[in-house]
């Protein structure tokens, strides 16, 4: 159960570093693309939240999405020609809640044996937030080098997190560089 709600602060954390990427941003440069066939900050910041929910929807309970109209144009399957138009900031923002609110209500539920095989899905559930903690620093290299490179904007300091290092140039959650090499 501790190691649950661990976990569950570092996705905060984890989050809290996105948000520390975007949120001083204008709505242009959250849906300004570099390229036609390149993401938007905007994308990046809609398919963490819309990864997090399939993960836990998927793995954990069957529950239906936050923003249904957003699942086709945050999923990567998707080209990014096919993908459509950003919604707004308050929505992907609203969208991001909601998704981590649900992340942490069904982590709540098995971290407190909830749930029906609770010893299966606390194994589950570390997994799960090791990978979506992962996840949004691997957006979170894409989303800071748009906003330093393309419109100068200084980057935060890194997370505060005595597990977060620097692997192959990203950030990572790690207890150790020994878990990343065994």
């Amino acid at each position: 159960m501790h190691e649950l709600q661990s976990l569950l602060g570092e996705y905060d954390c984890a989050r809290g570093y996105t948000n520390e990427l975007w949120r001083d941003l204008t709505p242009d440069e959250v849906v300004w693309r570099p390229r036609e066939d390149f993401s938007a900050i905007g994308w990046h910041l809609g398919h963490q939240a819309h990864v997090a929910h399939f993960m836990i929807r998927n793995l954990t309970a069957a529950e239906p999405s936050p923003d249904p109209e957003l699942d086709g144009l945050m999923d990567s399957a998707n080209p990014e020609k096919f993908r459509g138009a950003l919604p707004t900031v308050e929505r992907l923002t609203a969208f991001r809640e909601a998704v981590a609110k649900r992340v942490h209500a069904r982590i709540g539920d098995i971290a407190a044996g909830k749930v029906g095989a609770p010893t299966q899905m606390t194994i589950v559930a570390t997994h799960l937030l090791t990978a979506l903690i992962n996840h949004e620093y691997q957006h979170d290299q894409r989303i800071g080098e748009v906003r330093a490179e393309h419109f100068g904007h200084t980057l935060p300091a890194d997370p505060d997190s005595d597990h977060v290092r620097r692997i192959d140039g990203y950030h990572a959650w790690a207890r150790s560089c020994h878990d990343w090499m065994t």
